[in-house]
């Protein structure tokens, strides 16, 4: 492999060595814990919300390096109403619809002001995030609002949602408390699925002319994923089985995984990223597409929010503090450039299972919560680093 080749392909794989090195790290540094089955599980439900939240921050990224300062704001403010739905005895999916429909009216809300009237995204969500606190503590008069496993149709909503001791899927198949046979047989089919799409799509996309990465190298690429989607369902067999917001993650990003890919408004996404002066010369209504990525947004944060007061049980008016930097440093880690018009789904996922291993690594280890704002700030700096440098190198 010559030097250019290995300059590409560290280029290419930076995170993917910077997760598997920073994995290393941390087994050895807590004697194996990192990877110890009910973390893994735990690391899922504890950082729900960071998948789902930088998965519509990189929307918003994908349009020019703009970011969301309202969605913590949102989640709380959104969370608060549905709990305090569901506590005057109104059902879940009700509230459930409330929520979606809040988050995605404030995201319509903001898009509006940055769209169509010009308010910088910063200023326009910095507003937002201030407004939304506020009504936060207003909806909930400043105190807690609890959610009871033993309500029945709350105890519902918690173990589809991610909360409480239930939130797992039944193994249908075997009887050992041990080890979920279901959840074993699961990652077997989605690694094997995930084999025959790549190798039609390869062979399709063949045939039709298009231009293809080398066999060899997609093989070993394949191989790699399907084990570790394997691996994966053989750690989480042996605690209690899927996490039910597994399955929200999954498919959270498999949707917009598909829009950025193959929808016209992904592509028009990375276009305005890239140049909006020139896109809206060619046609395309930019104003729309911006209204359209924050109203996501909301949506999501709407959808975070629901995720949140699940996993906590309860609502608070101080949930969602410093989610909006979760999200958007998932983001930028995972490869999104600040200048946007560059990043993708799978890099969110990345981003946001760097950012959990090393926030429960150093739990683990028992670090000063203050030095572990500083190690996150430092590998936020150093990510957007890379971006930099990369750009000057181009121009």
């Amino acid at each position: 492999m010559t030097g250019s080749k290995v300059g590409a392909f560290l280029k290419k794989y930076t995170m993917v060595i910077a997760l598997i090195a920073v994995i290393i790290f941390f087994y050895f540094s807590t004697d194996g814990q990192i990877l110890v089955p009910q973390n893994i599980s735990n690391l899922i439900s504890q950082n729900g919300y960071v998948f789902v939240l930088a998965t519509g921050m990189l929307l918003c990224i994908l349009t020019g390096g703009n970011i969301d300062l309202a969605v913590g704001s949102v989640v709380c403010f959104a969370g608060g109403c549905g709990a305090i739905m569901m506590d005057k005895n109104i059902h879940p999916l009700v509230a459930c619809i409330a929520m979606l429909v809040i988050g995605l009216l404030i995201g319509m809300w903001q898009g509006f002001w940055i769209a169509y009237v010009k308010v910088p995204p910063f200023i326009a969500t910095l507003a937002g995030m201030f407004a939304f606190r506020g009504l936060s503590n207003v909806v909930m008069g400043g105190f807690a609002i609890s959610l009871s496993e033993e309500h029945a149709q709350q105890g519902a909503f918690l173990q589809v949602f991610g909360g409480g001791a239930k939130c797992y899927i039944p193994d249908f198949i075997g009887s050992d408390e041990k080890f979920n046979l279901t959840c074993m047989l699961l990652g077997v089919i989605i690694a094997a699925v995930y084999v025959v799409i790549t190798l039609v799509g390869r062979i399709r996309a063949k045939s039709q002319g298009y231009k293809v990465d080398k066999l060899v190298p997609t093989l070993v690429k394949m191989v790699v994923i399907a084990a570790l989607i394997v691996w994966m369902a053989w750690m989480l067999a042996q605690y209690k089985g899927i996490p039910t917001i597994l399955l929200w993650i999954a498919g959270i990003l498999l949707v917009y995984g598909y829009i950025t890919k193959k929808t016209t408004f992904g592509r028009n996404l990375y276009a305005v990223g890239g140049n909006e002066k020139a896109t809206r010369l060619s046609g395309i209504d930019t104003r729309k597409v911006f209204f359209t990525a924050y109203a996501n947004m909301g949506l999501l944060a709407g959808l975070a929010g629901i995720v949140n007061i699940a996993r906590y049980m309860s609502a608070q008016p101080t949930y969602g503090q410093g989610y909006e930097m979760d999200a958007i440093a998932a983001c930028f880690i995972g490869g999104a450039s600040a200048y946007g018009g560059i990043g993708s789904v799978g890099g969110v996922v990345l981003g946001a299972s760097l950012l959990g291993i090393i926030n429960q690594g150093m739990s683990i280890m028992g670090m000063n919560a203050n030095y572990q704002k500083v190690v996150k700030g430092i590998v936020l700096l150093l990510a957007i680093l890379f971006d930099v440098l990369g750009k000057k190198k181009k121009k």
